[in-house]
């Protein structure tokens, strides 16, 4: 698979801010990277423990090419699924 430059900045310093709407106004937050469970499959995601709209969730996860979860939603790129980004796991410096 084949990451954005946003996602390989993401997968290095851990974090990254990014520009989205909230309740009519765009506002910059930082979303970490960690590693999530669906089912049997570990997988990498960028979190953020703001409400945003699944819309917004959505648009911000096609362009950057990584799954986003909020308190509100967990969102894939389309056409993907978590079983696409469990190979990322190994990418992520040790703690």
């Amino acid at each position: 698979m084949e990451l954005t430059s946003q996602a390989r900045q993401a997968m290095q310093n851990g974090s990254i801010k990014i520009r989205v709407k909230r309740s009519g106004m765009y506002q910059l937050l930082t979303f970490r990277i960690k590693k999530a469970q669906n089912g049997n499959v570990e997988f990498v995601e960028l979190f953020t423990d703001r409400i945003v709209d699944t819309s917004e969730l959505l648009k911000v996860s096609e362009e950057i090419g990584l799954p986003l979860e909020a308190p509100n939603a967990k969102v894939f790129p389309k056409g993907t699924s978590a079983q696409d980004f469990s190979s990322l796991c190994s990418m992520l410096p040790s703690v």
